[in-house]
């Protein structure tokens, strides 16, 4: 049986079918959460809703058509996977994204927009409740190397989103075309899940579970004191991460009167630091260094994000996003990863999905509260003071935990 217990010195690193299909789902998952609010300004338009005349919580309540179903679906999707099993599941889940993503290509309406992406919703939700444990599975030994890798793969389909969206739109490419590009995605990642590898290499055998066992392993996370330690850390992690990628195209356009080819670069600026980041804590960071690397990065980045409302052009304000990305890239996949390493005694992948519910409801309330707080001062401006408080209460809440390293 193979030595599980984590090493201070990493070992090398080994890739199975599995394991791309997960980087493909991230990928396509990161590219159709982006695509709405990259071209947010062209959607608005054509649907109706304008974010110069109050339209802002419009637009940020959109997060939060995707966020309550995929909530939902987090709660449900550990006795889903406990019958179906993780693969299964997963599989399913970026079939109904795909599903969700197609309809949006198509909306008349602010309405049906609307809910399609509550069904593009709770297929995420699933996916984001899954796909780390389904990672994890994989790679036992060092899960959390695996895990930022395979996140950052999230960061990927940012980056090539918004730089090709951003382009293309300026172009006069219509959204719908480049959102029916991403459900095309999002249909190939879910057929490399489903079709079982022929050797069966990877692939985790799954014994089912009883509604009853998977229920008390849910109480036995959600009595442990320090839980909630982790959930309220996922919950800041998340927020402050979407607040950036969500809003910071939008503000560049408005705020400094620049093109969407503009606020396109911009988030690829942020993207392209999470991707570094992310694949730099997978290769270089070992597992007992998770605690210190979540607390040096949640320092950084409330100092460079309190910076953020001062820039005074586009150029002070891409190159404080790209900092930003870099301090943000490891906090939601290395909070994960620490929380299940320091709780062995809980089953790991109900932790997991618990923890995502909590990074989840994150990012669309903070989203929303960006919007909000944009329309009282008639700038988002002021607005991304939310996320130096955010990283600063991570510190605090991490930084001090004791680790059983």
């Amino acid at each position: 049986m193979p030595n599980l217990q984590p090493n201070s010195r990493p070992h090398p690193m080994h890739f199975g079918r599995f394991d791309y299909a997960a980087f493909l789902t991230f990928f396509a998952y990161a590219a159709g959460s982006v695509i709405v609010p990259v071209s947010l300004v062209e959607l608005a338009h054509e649907l109706g809703f304008s974010l110069e005349d109050g339209g802002m919580t419009a637009g940020g309540a959109l997060q939060i058509g995707r966020t309550v179903p995929m909530v939902l679906a987090m709660l449900l999707v550990g006795f889903i996977a406990g019958r179906w099993g993780n693969r299964s599941t997963l599989g399913s889940s970026v079939l109904l994204m795909s599903a969700g993503i197609a309809l949006c290509s198509i909306a008349p309406t602010y309405g049906i927009l609307f809910c399609a992406l509550v069904l593009a919703g709770f297929g995420e939700g699933v996916i984001e409740g899954l796909a780390t444990p389904f990672v994890k599975d994989l790679h036992p030994r060092e899960p959390g190397r695996y895990i930022n890798l395979t996140h950052s793969f999230w960061s990927v389909g940012v980056l090539a989103t918004v730089l090709l969206s951003g382009g293309l739109l300026s172009l006069g490419v219509s959204w719908r075309i480049l959102t029916a590009v991403i459900a095309l995605i999002a249909c190939t990642a879910a057929a490399l899940i489903l079709i079982p590898a022929k050797d069966g290499a990877h692939a985790v055998i799954h014994q089912p579970l009883s509604p009853k066992t998977i229920w008390v392993q849910a109480l036995q996370i959600l009595k442990f004191p320090h839980f909630w330690r982790y959930y309220a850390a996922m919950f800041l992690a998340g927020g402050g991460e979407f607040c950036l990628t969500f809003w910071s195209a939008s503000h560049i356009r408005l705020n400094f009167e620049a093109s969407a080819w503009a606020g396109g670069v911009g988030v690829a600026c942020f993207a392209l630091a999470m991707v570094i980041g992310r694949m730099a804590s997978g290769y270089f960071i070992p597992q007992n260094g998770l605690r210190k690397l979540i607390f040096i990065a949640a320092i950084l980045g409330t100092l460079v994000c309190v910076l953020l409302p001062l820039s005074p052009n586009i150029w002070v304000f891409d190159a404080l996003l790209f900092l930003a990305g870099l301090a943000t890239a490891p906090f939601w996949p290395s909070i994960q990863s620490y929380a299940a390493h320091n709780t062995p005694n809980l089953d790991s992948t109900m932790l997991l999905i618990l923890l995502s519910c909590a990074g989840v409801p994150g990012c669309g309330v903070f989203t929303y509260l960006m919007g909000a707080l944009g329309n009282q001062s008639g700038s988002l401006t002021h607005a991304f003071y939310l996320v130096p408080a955010a990283y600063l209460l991570i510190a605090l809440l991490i930084g001090f935990e004791r680790s059983k390293d």
